[in-house]
């Protein structure tokens, strides 16, 4: 039991296939009710398809575990239904400081321009993001939750999966068409398929603290990260500190990897540190009691292939990343982002299952990426020799005298989407554009007035739409009459087609547009393919490569 949290606990229901004279077959299965799990059973079931969802447990997550939830995350949870809901509960920041003992020797700004809905970020323990998850999953009549059904075994076939499955009425059998495994990374459908997952586990060891305060160190608004190295309130190598929901804190203290794990979390040992973290920031007058403690060790892995037939492995199954960086359940729910439109596709018949593989394709080069950050991390904030020290400690004294040495500094490279540049759904350009709003990169949101709200990303819809600025003659709007595909005008007026107005000229600003641009957007609102005049003949065959085709 937390001081502010009490966990739900949802009821398990007798299967309906147990004593069933014949195995019943469903579209869809997913493994593991975690945020990654829950997102893309939300995401299947708003999309049309039906879902069952199974999970070993009748709650959500003991303790906080994830806390940063990234701005295109947030957007993700839009189009989910409860991203409201997780920013109106959390915690806003934007700005991060960086110290070295108590010298401030770098600082950012995650959203330094105006003109987004969302944050750039929103700290919010895990279990409140799943009890949200869970909740909007209740709304859906598509997805059958079932807590307390354990997969004990699988037999994957060219056309499915059958699934042995216990619950505490008995076991059962159900066939699958497709499943998806979001059961954490310790996965036991991996391991149950013997299936390889490679990278580097990390020799150290961090304690997490929760602790709710009993004051207010400072206004909501002034929210910030606070990162040391060579903290001098704890003779570890490092110190995190940020704020969750409820008041309550999150600090981690980097212990090393000779640390006993159990004494550490003992009150007697956790204690002591956090008092003297509050006091050296001014905070002497402010008493804490502790909520949470956990010591753990991190790993750097993926899987060599996300995709084996129909089962498809997403979030922590699939590639595990260190916890500085926020890169873990953000690139999970991201995945569930890119892989359930292509799937919805595929099992309507809109799209041939060649269009999968560019799950692996695409979510493999983000796993690499976050995998590649969170490496670089790991090896700044624990060096592995006495050379890589004083070279680290080189760089934090020259950050604090020139400005140059601040990019150096390398306190966790926080979550930001992947620019899926190389993907085969993308169309080269073949027209020259400005900024970054370029095939495979994620559509950035503006202000705009128009009949879904006042900003751009939820006129994009759940389908490929087309985005034109201005207003297309009589031929065009013929010919795009034919494309299956939502048309979307900026500034422009057309009879039955959807527009949205400006605002603030960000829209074409954040583009490069002018009169006549447009640009092919996918259900995940990331850009397929664009051009400075409308060629439907190009718009066809870019459609029908970012479906896989």
């Amino acid at each position: 039991m937390l001081n502010t949290y009490t966990w739900p606990r949802y009821g398990a229901r007798p299967a309906p296939e147990l004593g069933a004279p014949t195995v019943r077959r469903v579209p869809l299965v997913i493994v593991g009710a975690g945020p990654v799990g829950l997102a893309a059973a939300i995401d299947a079931a708003q999309r049309g398809l039906s879902v069952v969802l199974i999970d070993d447990d009748d709650t959500v997550s003991v303790g906080s575990r994830g806390v940063c939830y990234a701005k295109r995350t947030l957007e993700v949870l839009d189009r989910l239904g409860i991203g409201q809901r997780v920013v109106d509960k959390g915690v806003t920041w934007n700005v991060g400081r960086t110290f070295h003992g108590d010298d401030e020797v770098f600082s950012f700004n995650l959203l330094p321009d105006a003109g987004h809905q969302r944050p750039g970020m929103v700290n919010l323990q895990q279990y409140y993001l799943e009890q949200y998850l869970v909740e909007r999953a209740q709304q859906l009549p598509g997805i059958d939750l079932r807590w307390k059904h354990k997969l004990t075994a699988l037999e994957a076939r060219d056309d499915g999966a059958t699934l042995q499955i216990e619950t505490a009425e008995g076991a059962y059998t159900l066939n699958t068409d497709w499943l998806l495994v979001a059961d954490g990374a310790r996965s036991p459908v991996r391991r149950q398929m013997g299936l390889d997952i490679e990278g580097t586990v990390f020799q150290d060891r961090f304690l997490i603290a929760d602790v709710v305060l009993d004051g207010e160190p400072f206004p909501l608004d002034q929210t910030e990260r606070r990162f040391w190295f060579a903290p001098t309130f704890f003779s570890g190598q490092s110190a995190l500190m940020h704020r969750q929901a409820d008041n309550v804190w999150r600090v981690d203290f980097q212990l090393g990897w000779e640390a006993d794990p159990e004494a550490e979390k003992q009150p007697e040992r956790v204690e002591p540190r956090i008092r003297q973290a509050l006091d050296q920031q001014g905070f002497a007058h402010i008493g804490f009691t502790l909520e949470w403690v956990s010591v753990y060790t991190f790993q750097c892995r993926r899987m060599t292939d996300f995709r084996h037939g129909r089962l498809l492995f997403i979030g922590d199954s699939a590639h595990q990343v260190s916890p500085f960086g926020a890169r873990g359940a953000n690139s999970g729910i991201q995945d569930a982002d890119n892989l359930v439109w292509k799937l919805a596709r595929v099992i309507q018949g809109q799209a041939p299952q060649a269009l999968l593989d560019s799950y692996h394709a695409e979510r493999s080069a983000a796993a690499d990426e976050n995998l590649l950050n969170s490496t670089r991390s790991t090896d700044f904030m624990t060096p592995k020799s006495s050379v890589a020290r004083v070279l680290r400690d080189a760089v934090l004294s020259l950050a604090a005298e020139v400005p140059a040495g601040r990019a150096l500094v390398n306190s966790g490279r926080l979550s930001v989407p992947t620019l899926l540049l190389d993907s085969p759904l993308n169309t080269p350009d073949v027209d020259a554009f400005d900024g970054w709003m370029l095939p495979g990169a994620p559509v950035d949101d503006a202000p705009v007035q128009g009949p879904a709200g006042g900003w751009l990303l939820p006129h994009l819809g759940a389908d490929f739409t087309l985005l034109f600025f201005g207003t297309p003659d009589a031929a065009q709007l013929e010919a795009l009459g034919a494309l299956p595909l939502q048309v979307l005008l900026v500034d422009g007026t057309a009879d039955g087609l959807a527009t949205i107005q400006d605002a603030q000229g960000l829209v074409a600003k954040r583009f490069d547009a002018t009169p006549g641009s447009c640009h092919l957007i996918r259900p995940d609102q990331h850009v397929a393919a664009r051009w400075r005049r409308l060629d439907t003949a190009a718009v066809r065959q870019a459609f029908v490569r970012a479906n896989g085709h």
